[in-house]
């Protein structure tokens, strides 16, 4: 059975969200799933895991978080090489530049991405769900 670990950062929920609907998708295929907060996952952790789903909104200028989320994603850079991993995350302004360029990271990283990432402005509506649960059953 594939392990697949939700990990991530949310400030006003709508990441949180996100995150549950992608665990619905995870556990919907069959897989165990476990749902973490940037502070609850770390580096030393990923090889417990087939699979990564990774979810963080955009602040500031278009960035990942920058007190927790994106120290705990910096240190588990050197292992995402051949991980098979997904993005997802919310926004309230701009057109997506930070999961373009952490889209990128994670591709010279050599991390594997098993879809398309999913971003949604704001709270998800019901297709942002949808997203969310195919997301997390193209990790399976």
């Amino acid at each position: 059975m594939s392990k697949v670990a939700v990990v991530y950062w949310s400030g006003t929920g709508n990441t949180e969200a996100m995150a549950n609907a992608v665990l619905d998708g995870v556990k919907g295929k069959g897989a165990e799933a476990v749902l973490l907060t940037a502070s609850q996952f770390d580096a030393s952790m990923i090889d417990s895991f087939d699979a990564i789903a990774f979810g963080c909104p955009s602040m500031g200028v278009e960035q990942l978080e920058e007190s927790e989320f994106e120290p705990m994603f910096s240190a588990c850079e050197t292992k995402l090489k051949g991980k098979k991993i997904a993005l997802f995350g919310s926004y309230g302004w701009g057109d997506g530049e930070w999961m373009r360029n952490w889209e990128e990271t994670c591709l010279a990283d050599g991390a594997i991405l098993a879809c398309d990432s999913v971003i949604c402005n704001e709270a998800p509506d019901d297709e942002g769900v949808a997203m969310c649960i195919s997301l997390g059953e193209a990790l399976v």
